[in-house]
């Protein structure tokens, strides 16, 4: 399997509840680098653009609305295949349908606050990590 990087942002629900460290923390578990990490207010115009693609779906407001409500942590993990690894820790959208131990399982306060955003697939993860990141700014 290929070392690779994606994109993970601990959302407004978990840094308000100053679970940061317990994320990082599981990632790390996981056998996850933090490569890259800073903590952020995302603006609406970045959060609409962070979430483009979803203008059109019936909660791309509410989802701008809860992204911009508290900092959030944007950060760049590295590992053997950590684009799968990294949703495999987070666990399903669905915190009712999450597995035990995962991010959203212990920590989600619903289905919009489930507390961890990740890439799903190596073009969105390039495209995430450039929206936030320089590749100065990515230390391995």
């Amino acid at each position: 399997m290929a070392v690779e990087r994606t994109l993970s942002i601990i959302k407004p629900d978990a840094t308000r509840r100053d679970l940061t460290g317990k994320v990082n923390t599981k990632f790390e578990d996981g056998g996850l680098r933090i490569v890259a990490q800073k903590r952020v207010r995302l603006t609406t115009a970045q959060a609409e653009a962070f979430y483009g693609a979803h203008k059109e779906r019936p909660f791309f407001r509410s989802l701008v609305d809860f992204m911009t409500s508290g900092p959030v942590v944007v950060q760049v993990l590295e590992g053997e295949g950590a684009i799968q690894k990294n949703r495999d820790i987070m666990g399903a959208t669905n915190p009712a349908n999450a597995a035990p131990g995962t991010i959203r399982k212990e920590f989600a306060e619903s289905i919009e606050a489930n507390s961890a955003h990740g890439s799903d697939s190596p073009e969105a993860a390039a495209a995430e990590i450039a929206f936030f990141f320089a590749a100065t700014e990515i230390v391995p």
